[in-house]
């Protein structure tokens, strides 16, 4: 076929694919392992993150490497292409052996610092990228933001933090906040390119004036504020969508991942996982949610 009958040939197919509705449907589409970019922060990432901190990762080191590497080739291979981890986590070393047979540059991977008093951060970076077998981390974040001056008390940690992205050691920063003391930092914030909300539909694990209490948390300032933060250029990472763990009944983890995506408008989510029927199904709610 000479070329200017193969333009021919594909300026027909694409009109017909066009005038039969196809390729409209098909743009219109959209699942749970479509990647998505981060607000400003030009990284990109699948819609849904397997997550590997339940209970502090406990849930997950309970299945032991074998099983648990099964269950990460499990969702590579059905399209998840976004793993989480945090230093506090029982996880990072597990999840740095998982993913040993994949390029790195197939995967994101997102860890998440403790801000502690008198470490050296790039230090600390370099024993995290050690455990976790990476030369770099895609997003790396200010663990578990707490009080409303976490921004003044973590001056150390951002300096550090930008040192290391000055190296690519890390790629995107950012933070996961706890309590809305400390998520009503976050609008307007020049420091943040992602933020980690904790979102569901009834306020179970969410944040309220008081971290990590077992009251309903503020679902509607919660969804203010990623909403503000979004119209700023900030990426959204939303965890609890299974209200840590507690929504029992299927109906609940459909209507959190509903919540979620439709009205709060977050960008993606990270789910903990322990089997491949729970990769399964929020795959299935997210594609749900996302219809």
């Amino acid at each position: 076929m000479s070329q200017l009958n193969r333009r021919d040939f594909l300026k027909t197919t694409i009109a017909a694919g066009a005038l039969a509705g196809t390729l409209p449907l098909h743009a219109a589409r959209r699942t749970a392992t479509d990647v998505v970019t981060l607000g400003n922060s030009g990284l990109r990432v699948t819609r849904l993150a397997f997550g590997t901190g339940s209970n502090n990762g406990h849930v997950q080191a309970a299945l032991g490497q074998k099983e648990f590497s099964r269950l990460i080739a499990y969702a590579y291979d059905h399209g998840i292409r976004f793993f989480e981890t945090a230093e506090a986590y029982m996880t990072p070393a597990m999840l740095g052996e998982a993913l040993k047979p994949y390029p790195r540059d197939s995967y994101q991977l997102m860890n998440k610092v403790t801000t502690d008093s008198g470490v050296d951060p790039q230090k600390r970076f370099d024993d995290m990228r050690r455990v976790s077998q990476t030369e770099y981390f895609d997003i790396m974040l200010l663990h578990w933001q707490h009080t409303s001056n976490w921004m003044e008390e973590t001056k150390h940690w951002q300096e550090g933090m930008l040192q290391a992205q000055s190296k690519n050691v890390i790629k995107t920063r950012g933070a996961s906040v706890h309590g809305l003391p400390a998520l009503r930092q976050v609008p307007g914030n020049k420091f943040l390119e992602v933020a980690m909300i904790r979102m569901n539909h009834n306020g179970t694990r969410m944040d309220g004036p008081i971290p990590d209490t077992p009251e309903a948390g503020n679902v509607q300032e919660v969804v203010s504020h990623v909403k503000q933060v979004k119209s700023e250029g900030m990426g959204v990472i939303s965890m609890k969508l299974c209200g840590d763990g507690t929504f029992t009944k299927h109906e609940d983890r459909q209507a959190a991942m509903r919540f979620a995506f439709q009205h709060a408008g977050i960008d993606c989510a990270t789910v903990g996982f322990k089997s491949t029927q729970e990769i399964d199904e929020a795959i299935d709610n997210m594609n749900l949610a996302l219809a």
